[in-house]
């Protein structure tokens, strides 16, 4: 896969997005959060098996590395990516306790303040993908924003994890919310299971990759 685009961040990592110029149908998302690391092993060992001529979907294996390097949720700058996309209920998450500076839900001092924030809405302006899915831990679900329940089902069937269509609390400046709400991108939370190991997760989730192919 080529390397398209790249971002430094704060701590001197690099932000990558993987693959070809012309496959702009579908981008899978990595560690968006840093203390959630299997994303980036599930894309990886999935690309370790493709030659440089497969039509696949579009990677950012790790959208946070400073937060994966760190252990913890947020960026180096202590914001919470899934917080910080300028979305319009994204002051919601500075008013209320809980998402204040300082709270692993913090947005940033604006909204897309942050260096990985802003590489995620260029690479969405540049490649108008028709599908996104970011890959989280740790609640078993199938959550959507946008017009993708047919695909939520579908992934559902694989993973055998139920679909919903709210993740269960506020999340003001959410990349579904912006993605998926805002600009009617169907997107896809993938929510998977935290307590087993990463291994057991590569045979459905490289299956779903697999559904996605271009």
């Amino acid at each position: 896969m080529r390397v398209l685009k790249t971002a430094k961040t704060q701590l001197g990592n690099i932000i990558e997005l993987l693959g070809k110029p012309d496959n702009k149908n579908i981008l899978i998302i990595g560690v968006i959060h840093g203390d959630e690391p299997q994303g980036e092993f599930l894309i990886k060992t999935y690309l370790e098996k493709f030659s440089e001529k497969e039509n696949l979907p579009l990677f950012i294996p790790c959208l946070n590395p400073d937060g994966k390097q760190l252990g913890t949720r947020t960026n180096a700058n202590l914001v919470d990516l899934n917080r910080n996309f300028p979305t319009k209920n994204w002051a919601e998450g500075q008013t209320k306790e809980g998402f204040l500076k300082g709270s692993p839900y913090y947005g940033g001092e604006a909204p897309a303040s942050e260096i990985e924030t802003q590489f995620l809405i260029d690479t969405i302006e540049q490649y108008t993908p028709k599908l996104v899915i970011t890959l989280h831990t740790p609640y078993k679900i199938v959550n959507y924003d946008g017009p993708a329940e047919k695909i939520a089902q579908m992934i559902s069937k694989i993973i055998k994890y139920p679909v919903e269509k709210s993740i269960g609390y506020p999340t003001p400046g959410s990349f579904g919310t912006y993605c998926g709400v805002e600009r009617n991108i169907p997107t896809i939370t993938l929510e998977m299971d935290e307590k087993i190991p990463v291994a057991e997760l590569v045979q459905p989730v490289h299956k779903i990759f697999d559904l996605l192919k271009i």
